[in-house]
């Protein structure tokens, strides 16, 4: 694994504006084009149009990532950004024209700290090493789940990708299979990530603490549907299983599910 100073400054590159050029060059060209056609990452590798001040991208990312961390993503307003830095309600527009580019701008920042650089033997471990590092970002940041998208394209989310289709290179794949490949892991970490979430949702909207208080406040409903008959398999999993409140080996053996099969299916 390469240090974090290495993995703060790819993200901070990506997130700063370029340094100002020759007078007339700065914007020549790009801004002829209405501000809607132009994404957020672009404009943001232009020069500055004026001299920097102390609010920059990367403060912008990490005030409106804590507000989501501990209030939810529906807290984040631009207002309210705005108090959270002291500065003017205006003052983030200079970077991003409201929320929706404001949000990206989040999601390109947790990205950034994914530990991209870390070595591995193989297509699996690399493969692997994604999968787990992306369920902790999810977990950490919960939001995400919602605000990331496999459309919400940024500098920082398309490494991911990139550091996924260069350790399957050389395996005698086609890009297409490559690409399916990688969504298939991809899927799962989201989907399983997503249930683990909206199962803390659940439990801290509820007031319950536990897997015991949650089965207990579900009880009833459970005990009617089991008590019909109609589902034995389902019963004999409730009354036999040990795992119940352990997340970390569902991931972790569904993961090697998914990772088995690909091996399988496509001989690598």
């Amino acid at each position: 694994m390469s240090g974090t100073v290495e993995i703060t400054s790819r993200k901070e590159l990506a997130l700063m504006p370029a340094q100002q050029g020759p007078a007339g060059d700065a914007r020549a060209g790009a801004d002829d084009r209405d501000r809607s056609q132009v994404s957020l990452w672009e404009r943001l590798d232009r020069p500055s149009p004026a001299p920097r001040t102390t609010l920059t991208p990367h403060r912008i990312a990490e005030a409106a990532v804590a507000i989501a961390d501990t209030e939810g993503l529906d807290a984040v307003t631009m207002r309210r950004l705005a108090t959270a830095l002291g500065v003017a309600p205006m003052a983030a527009y200079r970077y991003v024209s409201g929320k929706d580019e404001l949000i990206e701008l989040m999601v390109d920042f947790v990205y950034g700290g994914l530990p991209l650089d870390t070595p591995a033997d193989g297509w699996r471990e690399t493969m692997h090493a994604l999968a787990v590092h992306l369920r902790a970002m999810s977990l950490a940041h919960p939001w995400i789940t919602r605000a990331a998208t496999p459309f919400s394209l940024s500098p920082n989310q398309l490494a991911v990708p990139e550091r996924a289709f260069a350790a399957l290179a050389g395996h005698g794949l086609d890009p297409d299979t490559t690409m399916a490949i990688f969504r298939t892991v991809a899927i799962y970490v989201h989907g399983s990530s997503a249930t683990e979430v909206a199962l803390q949702d659940l439990r801290r909207a509820r007031g319950w603490s536990d897997g015991d208080e949650t089965r207990a406040a579900l009880a009833p409903r459970m005990s009617y549907l089991m008590g019909t008959g109609r589902y034995p398999a389902y019963l004999q999993y409730l009354q036999q299983a040990t795992r119940k409140d352990d997340p970390d080996w569902h991931f972790a053996t569904g993961l090697d599910c998914v990772l088995d099969g690909i091996a399988t299916h496509f001989g690598i």
